[in-house]
């Protein structure tokens, strides 16, 4: 449920109104734009009367939101979150590039490849030190090592990093991350959302391979919910029945999401793609749809990288969609971060 207030509405008025609510055991969010100011309710509100919260002076609306989440919907919080991680910005009016390794594999590779992405414009460095896979023989990723290397890579160059975690019990080894992501095949790992919840730091939510927008907006939910509100969406593809790519990078969820929650949407054309020459016309296509960045995978050697050489970028190639990149932007009139 959402209250909007009157544009006259006084601040001991809305303090009074705001712990009648938190009296009945609701959780109370507060947004205030240039126009207009809304409390959501969260929590159970079926027992509330409309009627009579239309009585109080300073009420101007009531409104039941029909969607099933709450904190991340547009209707709940109708101004845009920017998440800013190290003074760099993720959100409206902004464009973000996120560039590394699939996997975190030794020093001289972090060193050289995260001199490299900044070099070109990356604002965060990525790198997976925990690797979920699909076989048990593939490459695990080098776990608490390749945290190190990636913080190494960070003291070097300034660069926030971004990085996969497992599990909830692993929050202790993710204590310096600057981003956490939770990867495609835990965006429904619930307890973890859970927890994830608790924490301050913000969360980059990978959209599931065959999850819905609402249940990757729900997905969120849980995070906003336990009172992060600090969650990045992201777009990678979902699997198809097409076989000549590796998932189908849904462009159009792009918009969709916009429209329905608050969150920045980021995109990850790698993952979508599988393939080197697919990346820089999605990259494109994601900028063009109101996407808030990218993430793409850079290797400085991937004909010998132990994971996803295939659809990873060599350090010239994404120097060169880098400088495509800052043209677009500057034409739509956001700022490279």
């Amino acid at each position: 449920m959402i209250v909007i207030l009157k544009q006259n509405a006084g601040q001991t008025q809305v303090q009074q109104l705001i712990k009648d609510f938190e009296a009945q055991d609701l959780t109370i969010h507060f947004s205030q734009g240039a126009n207009t100011t809304i409390l959501g309710l969260v929590g159970d509100t079926a027992h509330l009367d409309m009627e009579k919260i239309l009585t109080n002076d300073i009420v101007r609306d009531v409104r039941r939101i029909s969607e099933p989440y709450k904190a991340a919907s547009r209707s709940f919080h109708p101004q845009d979150t920017i998440v800013e991680v190290s003074g760099v910005k993720i959100g409206e009016g902004t464009f973000t590039v996120i560039a590394g390794p699939c996997s975190v594999e030794s020093q001289q590779q972090m060193e050289t490849v995260a001199a490299s992405v900044k070099a070109s414009g990356a604002a965060f460095l990525r790198g997976g030190a925990f690797k979920p896979r699909t076989s048990p023989y593939s490459f695990q990723g080098l776990e608490d090592e390749g945290i190190r290397l990636l913080l190494a890579a960070k003291k070097a160059t300034g660069l926030p990093i971004v990085t996969e975690i497992m599990s909830e019990t692993q929050l202790d080894e993710f204590a310096d991350v600057d981003v956490i992501q939770v990867g495609a095949r835990n965006m429904q790992n619930f307890r973890l959302l859970k927890e994830l919840g608790h924490c301050d730091k913000p969360i980059l939510l990978k959209r599931g391979l065959a999850n819905t927008i609402e249940e990757l907006l729900m997905s969120a939910e849980y995070i906003l919910a336990g009172g992060n509100e600090k969650v990045i969406l992201c777009e990678r593809g979902i699997r198809t029945f097409e076989t000549c790519i590796r998932n189908n990078l849904d462009i159009s969820a792009i918009p969709v999401l916009k429209k329905q929650s608050h969150l920045p949407v980021i995109v990850d054309p790698s993952h979508a793609a599988g393939n080197t020459w697919l990346i820089e016309p999605l990259a494109r296509a994601a900028l063009a749809a109101g996407a808030d960045g990218l993430m793409i995978e850079v290797h400085n050697n991937p004909k010998a990288a132990l994971c996803d050489g295939a659809q990873s970028l060599d350090l010239p190639q994404f120097a060169a969609i880098m400088d495509d990149i800052k043209k677009r932007v500057a034409f739509e009139g956001k700022q490279l971060q």
